[in-house]
C-alpha cells in the first residue's frame, strides 16, 4: 500500500488503447515453486466449508454458488506463490529487475491457468538502491537492501570497519573515522553538513539512521537526497536504512567490532509493468467486466509479504478457482506495478481505457494487505476513496453476512492510498479491502513498509483464507449473471 505521504505521479503516456494490447503472451515463464530462501511453517486454516470461522459470530449460511468457490480455495497454494515473491525475489522495486522477475512469475502462473495474459509497460523514475552485507554475515531474518543517495557515489562497493558518530556534530567526528563507514542519526535539516563532515574526516561511507516513529509505525529505508551535491556528487556512498536495520546495526556494533560492505547501484531508464489477465464471460466480447486486483511491487528493503504479496497471491488463487466456473461477465485480474511510487501502474491503466471500456467495468476488488498476523488487526476494512458505498463494497458486505463475519466488517470508510483510488476518480465502482486495527484504517501493523514484512513475521494464513473467501464469493456473485 502506498503511504499517504507518497506523491502521485500522473501517467507519462496519454495514448488510448484497451489497456491490454501490450506484449501479448502465451508462454509459460518458469520460476520454481517451493525453492524459497527460508522454510516457514504457518498454521493453516483447518475449517470445513460449513464450519464457523475463527472470529465469526455464527456458522456460515453459504449459497451453492459460494460453495463452488470456497470449497476450492487453498492457502497452501497461495503460500507457495508468496514464498517465491517475498523470499526468492524479495523486495520488488518498481521498474527494477526484481519487479520484472515478479511480473514474469505472475504472468507465467496466469498463462498456465489459460488466461489471456498481457504485460502492459509504462515508464517510471530512476531508482537508487544499495545492499548491506558483512564478511561476518548480517542476521538473516532481516532484508538488508537499503536506499542510496543519487547525489553520492553510485555503482560502487566499499568494505570498511564501522564507527557510530551519533548525531554527526563536529564533536562527534573528533574521533578518527578515516577509512571507516559511519553510522549517523538522520536529521533532514543537517544531512548536507553531516555528509560533508564525513567526507572531510576521511570516512568511506555514510549510513543514515532514521528517527524512530511512534509505534506501531516504524521508519522505512530511504534514498537520502543531498541537493547541494547534485552537480558534484559526493565521492563516497551515502545510504538510508530502515528503523529495524538501524537498531540491529547498533546492537551488532555494541557487541564488538563490525565490518560492513556497502554496494550501491543506480537503476536508470526503467520500465514497470502491469500484469493483466482475463477470461471472457458467456456474454461475449462486449460482456461486462469484474476486476480483482492487487499491487505486486514493494518498497525499498521490504520483502512485501503482506504489502502486497498477500493481495497478489489472493488474486492468483482466485484465478485458479474461477478459471473453470462459467460466468456471464468477463473476469479480469490486474496486478499493478509501481503502486508504491504513487499508484502509477493503475493510473496508467485507467488513463488508457476509452470511456466505453470504463463503462463495461461493474466493480473492482482491490486487495492490499489482506493477511497480516498482527493481533490488533481484527477488523476487515471496506475502504472507498469517495467514502460512499458501491457495487464492490456492497457485494463484500453481503458475502461477509453469508460467512457470518458481518460484525468484523467495517462500515464503508473514506480512504485512498491504494489502487482503488485510480478507478473511483473516474467514476468506476471500486474499493480497497484490508485487515487493520479495530479503531481506524490508519492502524497498520508494525512491519508495514519495513524489512520485517516477511512471511514469518507478518502473515496469517487464517486471515488470508477469510480474505480469499470474502473476495471470491463477492466476485462470483458479481460476475455470474
Amino acid at each position: 500500500m502506498a503511504s499517504l505521504d507518497d506523491t502521485v505521479t500522473p501517467p507519462h503516456d496519454s495514448s488510448r488503447s484497451t489497456g491490454s494490447s501490450s506484449l501479448n503472451r502465451r508462454r509459460v515463464l518458469t520460476v520454481a515453486l517451493g525453492g524459497a530462501a527460508a522454510t516457514v511453517a504457518l498454521p493453516a486454516p483447518a475449517w470445513a466449508v460449513a464450519d464457523q470461522r475463527p472470529g465469526a459470530h455464527r456458522p456460515p449460511a453459504l449459497t451453492l454458488f459460494d460453495r463452488l468457490v470456497v470449497a476450492q480455495l487453498s492457502t497452501k497454494r497461495a503460500l507457495q506463490h508468496l514464498k517465491v515473491l517475498s523470499e526468492e525475489i524479495g523486495p520488488r522495486i518498481g521498474g527494477t529487475d526484481s519487479e520484472r522477475r515478479a511480473a514474469h512469475y505472475i504472468a507465467g502462473q496466469l498463462d498456465k491457468l489459460r488466461y489471456d495474459t498481457t504485460l502492459q509497460p509504462f515508464p517510471v523514475a530512476d531508482k537508487f538502491l544499495a545492499q548491506l552485507s558483512s564478511p561476518t554475515r548480517l542476521p538473516g531474518d532481516l532484508n538488508w537492501q537499503v536506499g542510496a543517495s543519487a547525489h553520492a557515489a553510485l555503482d560502487t562497493r566499499v568494505t570498511a570497519p564501522v564507527a557510530d558518530v551519533g548525531a554527526g556534530s563536529a564533536d562527534d567526528f573528533a574521533a578518527d573515522v578515516s577509512g571507516k563507514i559511519v553510522l549517523v542519526d538522520y536529521v533532514a535539516a543537517q544531512r548536507e553538513q553531516v555528509a560533508a563532515r564525513a567526507v572531510a574526516a576521511g570516512a568511506v561511507g555514510v549510513v543514515f539512521l532514521p528517527a524512530d516513529l511512534v509505534e506501531p509505525r516504524r521508519a522505512s529505508a530511504f534514498s537520502p537526497t543531498l541537493p547541494g551535491s547534485a552537480s558534484s556528487p559526493l565521492p563516497i556512498p551515502v545510504v538510508g536504512v530502515a528503523q529495524a536495520q538501524k537498531h540491529r546495526l547498533r546492537a551488532l556494533l555494541a557487541a564488538g567490532p563490525l565490518t560492513l560492505t556497502v554496494a550501491t547501484t543506480a537503476h536508470r531508464g526503467l520500465t514497470s509493468h502491469n500484469v493483466l489477465a482475463e477470461r471472457r464471460g458467456l456474454a461475449g466480447k462486449r460482456a461486462p467486466v469484474v476486476m480483482v486486483s492487487a499491487h505486486y511491487d514493494s518498497v525499498i528493503g521490504a520483502p512485501g509479504a503482506n504489502d502486497d504479496g498477500s493481495g497478489t497471491v489472493l488474486c492468483l488463487e482466485l484465478a485458479r478457482v474461477l478459471r473453470a466456473i462459467p460466468t456471464y461477465a468477463t473476469v479480469r485480474f490486474a496486478l499493478w506495478g509501481s503502486e508504491e511510487q504513487g499508484l502509477i501502474g493503475s493510473r496508467y491503466y485507467v488513463a488508457q481505457l476509452p470511456q466505453e471500456e470504463r463503462d463495461r467495468i461493474l466493480a473492482v476488488y482491490q486487495n492490499d494487505m489482506v493477511a497480516t498476523s498482527w493481533d490488533p488487526a481484527t477488523r476487515y476494512w471496506l475502504l472507498s476513496f469517495t467514502g460512499e458505498s458501491n457495487r464492490a463494497t456492497d457485494e463484500v458486505a453481503a458475502a461477509a453476512r453469508r460467512l457470518g463475519y458481518d460484525p468484523r466488517i467495517s462500515p464503508v470508510t473514506q480512504r485512498g492510498a491504494s489502487d482503488h483510488q485510480s478507478f473511483q476518480e473516474v467514476g468506476i465502482a471500486s474499493a480497497n479491502f484490508s485487515w487493520r486495527g479495530e479503531e481506524s484504517p490508519a492502524l497498520l501493523e508494525p512491519p508495514y513498509h519495513s524489512p520485517e514484512d516477511t512471511i514469518a513475521k507478518n502473515i496469517s494464513l487464517e486471515r488470508l483464507q477469510v480474505s480469499m473467501e470474502l473476495i471470491g464469493c463477492a466476485t462470483y456473485a458479481t460476475a455470474r449473471y
